[in-house]
Parts: structure tokens; C-alpha cells; sequence
């Protein structure tokens, strides 16, 4: 008898829903009864279950959409059984949505062994194609379950694969080893994300790794860019607008500019703040927020003052730019960056051209680093920092530093690492970090810690983030690394 290996989805499924079934039980209230522990274990064992029948899934769904493949027919599998597709037949069969089923059946095919191919040697000379490292891994984190299947698609889609052909003149495999480096930071950093900013993530390092691909994708939704709107049968206006990258990023810093008194924490507890008289008697929805920004806008001009409509900050757009991508023209004064550009908030890239506009336009902050690559240190002098070390605080950690939380940088306050007043800290950029309001409270608040350690291997600086002791218990858990969300942290090509 054969038996599956230990790593299989089979295996893996059938040990998590034993675990599952322990601690739920007969009883269908047991979970309600469980302790905070045994509550989060059993939705970490779930969510193991359900990886490896993912796997079982969507290898199933893509042999099904094999047998019932377009050529083969009334005798594909699909049409035997009624259905047009193979798609239709899994919908059928597990009740998920087209685009679930879709997606399974991608990961499927994605896993299926691939076929040998002839070495040239006759009958029995064959080879079996060897996927490139980048994919392997990918696909290994999958298999093991270090991974879900929405992890893997977002990774999958978000980063793509290395365009060797756009860059006849680079090292046909510097390519290819740079996706796998990317591949393997993702992993390390999927566990921390949601879904969305780990697809987000995905694609700012597919930028990083391709220049050139940044602006013909700019050049293809530029194209795409449109705004329509109708009416429907109530006489209700509707409106749907595709923003081009450099108007949605716009449009971004002109809400969270206009709404920037919304975007505090919701707290949980009465005693931890209070709201303002306008903000207790304003009824309205942030999207509600957000559609009167724009029509007032709209109706103020492009020309407003911006104190009308913002208050005392105007929207802008904050691009980070390194230095190397700029380089002088053949005319005198002139620049051309041959590089690309991230935002600040999300890190999505600009291509050359648009960013050259910018600096016509607006200009540049050049942000300055020592010999030791440690800037604008101002030791004690000052109590909070300063625009030039904020502008390199941001820089550096590209948004909230809080593990799973993904504020971009508009939206953080500078934390001192070590406490300015108890601990009669520095105000210098190394001990500073980047982080929301909201995770900025919570770690004054619930006395979270954070701490500065340089690794001895490369003299980088390390930040890690060490939770109070369990109210109960007085256990402390091991601190978590903070990464930094920066699109610098990817190689650029």
C-alpha cells in the first residue's frame, strides 16, 4: 500500500482537522467557551486546513478543466455531464464563484508536474523542464503551506516574471536571480501583510526590477483612463471613474489631506480620547466625506486657495527619487531620469518623464546621508524632528513599521525609539521610526516597546517590537522584526 509523504496536502489536511476536531468537538458552543488562546490556535489551525484543501482543490479543478478541454469535444468531461466548460462543472460541483474557480484552476496548472521534453538523444532521452528558482520557491511555499493559495496568487500575479528579453544588454540571468530575492523578501513578509498590500508590495518590487516595464504599464492605464456616468431607473447620477497612476495618486493626497481629522484611531475604550464638537455632530460616512471633498473641488476650481478647502495643508504628491536615476542632459541645465520613481504613500512607481515634469513643476528635497549612511542627526537640541529628518524617516520605512499594518506614510507620526522625556533619548533619524496614530497610541498605551539593534553582519540598524507582559500569565513573547515597507528594499534594476 502506498502512503502519501509526510508534507503532502493530504496529510497535513487530515492532522489540522484532527486538531480542529479536538478542540471543537460534539459540542457545536464549545467555541464560544474557548479562552483567547484556544480561540486564535483554532482559527490558526483552520486556516492551516484549509490551505492544504486549497491545494486539493485546485489541483482537482485544473484536471477537470484538462478533461474537458475545448478540443476534446461532446466527449470532454463537461459536456458528459451537461456543461459547456470545465468551469462551469467545478462552479457546479462546489458552489464557489467563477473567479474562485478560475483562480484554483491557475494554482492547479501551476502545480502540474510538467512534461518532459526530448534532449535529442532518442526515445529515452528526456529531460524534465526545471522551473527557474523564483517559481520554485513560490511554488514550494505553496505546497508546504507556508503559504495560501491568495498569498501565492497575489506574489504570483503582483511580481510576474523577469522580462529578460527587455534588457538584451544586462546578464541573462541577473534577471532571474533578482526575482528570486524578491520572491524570497515577499514570503518573509507575507505573514505580516493582508492579501491586498502583499499584492501592492508584489508589484512595487516588480517595478524596482523593471524600469522600462514601469512606463509601458503607465502608458497602458494612461490609455485606459476614462470617467462615465449614467442614471438609473430611480434617477439616482452614478459615476465610475479609472484613474491614469499620476491622477489617482493626486486625487489620494487631496483626500487624505481634506480628511485628515477622520484618520484617528476608533477607540474602544471612552477614556482613551475624545472627539471634537464637529467631529461628534458629523453624521457622515467617510465615503459621504470624500464625495463632498470632491465636488467641492470641483466647484471651488483648480485655482483655490488652499486654506478654503484644506485647511492649512495643501495636497501633494511626495515622490522618492534616488539620486543615481538623474543625470544631466545634453543641454545645459537640463536633467533626464532614466530611472523610476516611487511614491512616498505605497510606493507605486512613476516612470522618467512624468517624474521630470514634477521637478519642473515643484522641485526637489534632496535627502543627504553621512559617510556611516546615518543622516541629519540633531542629538537632543531639538524635541521633535524636523522636515528634512521626517522626509528621510519616510524614506527609509516607507509607512507604518507596525507589523500587518499598511498606513502609508502621509498618515504617521515619529515615534522616538528610545523616549525623549523618560529615557532622555536623541532626536536623530536612527532613533526615530514611522508609525500611524493609531499604533503610535496603542504602543504608549498598552506599554509596547521598540528597540534599536545593529546587525553585526552588515551595520545595519534593527528594529524590534517587544509586547508588555501577559496581564494574566506575565509571560513575554520573543519581539518580531519590523520591516520596512520602503520600495528601496527591493534591488533596483
Amino acid at each position: 500500500m502506498n502512503f502519501p509523504a509526510p508534507s503532502s496536502p493530504a496529510v497535513r489536511l487530515m492532522d489540522a482537522a484532527a486538531r480542529v476536531a479536538e478542540r471543537v468537538g460534539d459540542d457545536g458552543d464549545r467555541v464560544v467557551r474557548l479562552d483567547d488562546e484556544g480561540l486564535l490556535g483554532l482559527l490558526s489551525e483552520t486556516a492551516e486546513a484549509r490551505k492544504a484543501l486549497e491545494l486539493i482543490v485546485a489541483a482537482a479543478s485544473a484536471e477537470v478543466a484538462k478533461r474537458s478541454a475545448r478540443d476534446l469535444g461532446y466527449g470532454g468531461l463537461a459536456q458528459r455531464k451537461g456543461l459547456r466548460t470545465g468551469t462551469a462543472l467545478v462552479q457546479q460541483i462546489t458552489g464557489l464563484g467563477r473567479a474562485d474557480v478560475i483562480r484554483a484552476v491557475e494554482t492547479g496548472a501551476e502545480l502540474a508536474p510538467t512534461a518532459p521534453t526530448s534532449g535529442g538523444g532518442g526515445s529515452d532521452d528526456t529531460t524534465s523542464a526545471q522551473p527557474p528558482e523564483w517559481l520554485r520557491l513560490l511554488r514550494a511555499a505553496l505546497t508546504s503551506g507556508r503559504v495560501s493559495q491568495a498569498q501565492f496568487t497575489a506574489i504570483r500575479i503582483g511580481l510576474g516574471e523577469p522580462p529578460v528579453e527587455r534588457y538584451p544588454e544586462v546578464d541573462a540571468d541577473f534577471l532571474p536571480h533578482a526575482w528570486a530575492r524578491a520572491v524570497d523578501m515577499l514570503l518573509d513578509e507575507a505573514g505580516d501583510l493582508p492579501v491586498e498590500e502583499l499584492r501592492n508590495q508584489a508589484r512595487v518590487a516588480r517595478d524596482r526590477l523593471d524600469p522600462v516595464g514601469v512606463s509601458l504599464r503607465f502608458e497602458e492605464r494612461f490609455a485606459a483612463r476614462s470617467f462615465r456616468t449614467w442614471t438609473d431607473e430611480s434617477g439616482q447620477r452614478h459615476g465610475r471613474i479609472v484613474f491614469d497612476d499620476e491622477a489617482a495618486a493626486f486625487v489620494d493626497a487631496l483626500l487624505q489631506a481634506a480628511l485628515r481629522p477622520r484618520r484617528g484611531p476608533r477607540f474602544v475604550d471612552a477614556d482613551a480620547g475624545t472627539k471634537t464638537d464637529a467631529e461628534a455632530d458629523d453624521e457622515r460616512s467617510n465615503e459621504q466625506l470624500q464625495y463632498d471633498t470632491l465636488v467641492a473641488v470641483l466647484r471651488t476650481g483648480a485655482h483655490a486657495d488652499p486654506q478654503q478647502a484644506f485647511g492649512d495643508r495643501q495636497p501633494g504628491v511626495r515622490i522618492l527619487l534616488e539620486a543615481a536615476a538623474i543625470s544631466s542632459a545634453e543641454e545645459p541645465g537640463e536633467m533626464v531620469v532614466r530611472g523610476v520613481g516611487h511614491l512616498e504613500d505605497g510606493g507605486a512607481a512613476l516612470p522618467g518623464g512624468v517624474i521630470e515634469a514634477r521637478l519642473c513643476d515643484a522641485g526637489a528635497v534632496p535627502v543627504v546621508w553621512g559617510a556611516d549612511g546615518r543622516p541629519l542627526d540633531v542629538g537632543r537640541e531639538l524635541r521633535l524632528f524636523n522636515r528634512k529628518q521626517r522626509i528621510a524617516i519616510a524614506a527609509r520605512d516607507g509607512g507604518c513599521m507596525w507589523p500587518s499594518c499598511s498606513a502609508p506614510i502621509s498618515q504617521c507620526e515619529y515615534h522616538h525609539v528610545e523616549h525623549w522625556w523618560s529615557d532622555q533619548g536623541r532626536t536623530d533619524v536612527d532613533d526615530g521610526i514611522a508609525l500611524c496614530r493609531n499604533c503610535h497610541l496603542r504602543l504608549h498605551n498598552q506599554r509596547w516597546r521598540i528597540s534599536r539593534h545593529r546587525d553585526a553582519g552588515t551595520d545595519a540598524d534593527t528594529y524590534w517590537l517587544h509586547s508588555p507582559p501577559d496581564a494574566a500569565t506575565g509571560e513575554v513573547q520573543e519581539p518580531v522584526r519590523l520591516r520596512t515597507k520602503s520600495p528601496t528594499r527591493f534591488q533596483a534594476a
